[in-house]
Order: C-alpha cells, then structure tokens, then sequence
C-alpha cells in the first residue's frame, strides 16, 4: 500500500466508532497494555474522527481531533505501518483544524514516534511525562 492508496473518511463518533474501536483496541490495549479502561473517554463523543482506508475499503488507522486542537489517538495497524497511512492520518486532522480557524496544533506524543512528528512539523515543549505506563511528550505546531 502507498499513500496514493489510502483514503481518509472523517466523521462524527457514533459513525467512526464501530471501526475505530477495533484498531484503537489492537494497538493501545492489546499490543500497548495500555488499560482497556483508559482507551475510550468522554472526548470521543466530541471530537472528529478519522478512519484510514486501504485500497480495498478496509480500516487500517485512526484518529481524533478534539475542539481545541489536540490530535490524539492516532492508531495504525501493523500491517499498515510504514506505508503513510500515520502520515495521511495527521495530515487529515492538521486540514481539519485549519478548517476550523485554529492556528496550531498540539498533540501528546510517545517518545519513540517524536520523530515521526517532527517530519510533520511537531516541535517537542516540556519534559517527557508518563501516560498509561508510556514515556509521552507534548508536541504543538504553527497551523
């Protein structure tokens, strides 16, 4: 799979939520730990949502854009990863925001994927912090 072939669908959570939970659950739960209590919370219902489509239609990534900016949960399955699917993914959401008047961007990375961000323009702020049991350290970007 290229980049070329992936396909951003946003949406509302009560229409992204029945493929986004199954990808968000494979990665942070089962192959994170991260406790299945954490996963789902109460920004869901008001953010919007991003599903990542392969070339035959199926959800292979998501992510999420709170009100104020922050890009979070942001969940490629494996066999995905490396093919641009993370990069469509926040390039989506960094539209999305534009979109909608904001002038940065923030989101909360984990210390290996620092990075990847920073490609996208992500600049670290702070000291890396502890999130769910993973190292994490805040990121922001100009819009």
């Amino acid at each position: 799979m290229r980049v070329a072939d992936v396909r951003i669908d946003l949406g509302d959570w009560e229409r992204q939520r029945g493929e986004a939970v199954p990808i968000r659950r494979a990665v942070f739960v089962d192959e994170q730990k991260v406790p299945a209590e954490l996963e789902i919370d109460e920004w869901d219902p008001r953010s919007l949502h991003a599903l990542a489509r392969d070339e035959t239609g199926r959800a292979v990534g998501t992510a999420r854009l709170l009100p104020d900016g922050h890009i979070g949960r942001i969940a490629v399955l494996r066999a995905a990863r490396g093919t641009g699917v993370g990069t469509a993914l926040v390039e989506a959401m960094l539209q999305a925001a534009r979109k909608r008047g904001l002038t940065e961007a923030a989101l909360s990375a984990q210390t290996h994927a620092v990075a990847f961000y920073r490609r996208l323009g992500f600049a670290e702020e702070g000291e890396p912090y502890d999130d769910a049991g993973i190292a994490h350290i805040a990121m922001r970007r100009r819009l």
